[in-house]
């Protein structure tokens, strides 16, 4: 779709029903976070809502609705009614690679949604099972190469971003792996703890605690540099794979049509939030750096997104869901 229009259209719906922002809100406001608890989406959104909480003088309640790598909450966001009352937690699986991955996706992230405002991006961590036989992603790299269709690596949920970065990964490394797909992250992690499944790309914040009790191997990172936590661990650049180097991002969106004054009184308080030093100090603490892009602003980023998990997802032959 092109730029112009995009905009022209997200123009539009802000202005079909006027409101004002002193009248906003006098009720609580739900957050659905298409995930099951106990992920980095939970974990998150829950902080953040805290924070928006004390400026908006309202409760920011989040609500998880999992199923289908997040698009069962995000569709029935979008289907809510625009008034700001109802706000969705989305990602880059939900507003960029479905696009391309489903094929009867029932919401355009660009039309059927308004960006308030980008929470965070972070880094994913490749982790391996603790009695793997390899300490190293090239010694993981030569093991799948040996022993073709038989690794196996976890995610939570078809779309996600756990996925599609391990999809990246195997297009990078020229090799194959099976995926197993799971409700969530912590039921995934759960089975790679037990050694049911191979290896998983995961946020520090999931995955650190486990790797701090030695039950999991911790074999490199996507981010741009080396991580403070994990100083003596590599990035994938570093050896030698630079179009590893990847940062899943989550974002505040709203059902398309929701009033101008309202749109801005939700990023005026998540901008207040991710702003805080009690957020800054989580985030850095788990690993998430904390976005400052905000409404208008966010369509080219989301664009961009769009067509770069496409492109993984067209080069690694995936099926559509």
């Amino acid at each position: 779709m092109a730029k112009r229009h995009v905009v022209a259209i997200w123009l539009a719906s802000l202005a079909l029903t006027p409101a004002s922002a002193e009248e906003f809100p006098n009720r609580p406001i739900t957050w659905v976070v298409p995930f099951a608890p106990g992920g980095i989406t939970d974990t998150t959104s829950r902080i953040v809502a805290e924070e928006m909480s004390r400026t908006l003088g309202q409760s920011v309640v989040i609500d998880n609705r999992a199923g289908g790598g997040g698009t069962v909450g995000t569709e029935q966001v979008a289907r809510s009614k625009p008034d700001g009352y109802t706000m969705i937690y989305g990602t880059q699986g939900t507003m960029a690679a479905n696009v391309t991955l489903r094929k009867s996706l029932s919401y355009d992230p660009l039309t059927n949604f308004l960006p308030v405002h980008l929470v965070g991006e972070s880094p994913n961590l490749f982790v391996a099972y603790h009695g793997a036989p390899y300490n190293s992603v090239p010694e993981f790299i030569a093991y799948a190469k040996q022993n073709p269709g038989k690794v196996t690596f976890s995610s939570s949920g078809v779309g996600t971003a756990t996925h599609l970065v391990a999809e990246l990964f195997k297009t990078v490394a020229g090799i194959e792996m099976q995926h197993v797909p799971y409700r969530g992250s912590a039921p995934a992690l759960n089975d790679m703890i037990a050694g049911r499944v191979d290896v998983m790309f995961d946020y520090p914040v999931s995955v650190g605690p486990h790797i701090e009790a030695g039950k999991l191997k911790l074999l490199a990172t996507t981010a741009p540099e080396r991580l403070r936590a994990f100083p003596n661990v590599p990035t994938m650049a570093e050896l030698g794979m630079k179009d590893m180097t990847t940062q899943s991002w989550s974002s505040i969106m709203v059902p398309a049509g929701t009033p101008a004054a309202v749109v801005d009184r939700l990023a005026e308080a998540a901008h207040a939030a991710l702003t805080s030093q009690r957020v800054r100090t989580h985030f850095e603490k788990v690993g998430t750096r904390p976005m400052t892009l905000q409404k208008a602003e966010m369509i080219p980023f989301i664009e961009k997104e769009i067509k770069r998990w496409g492109d993984v997802i067209e080069r690694a032959g995936l099926e559509k869901q």
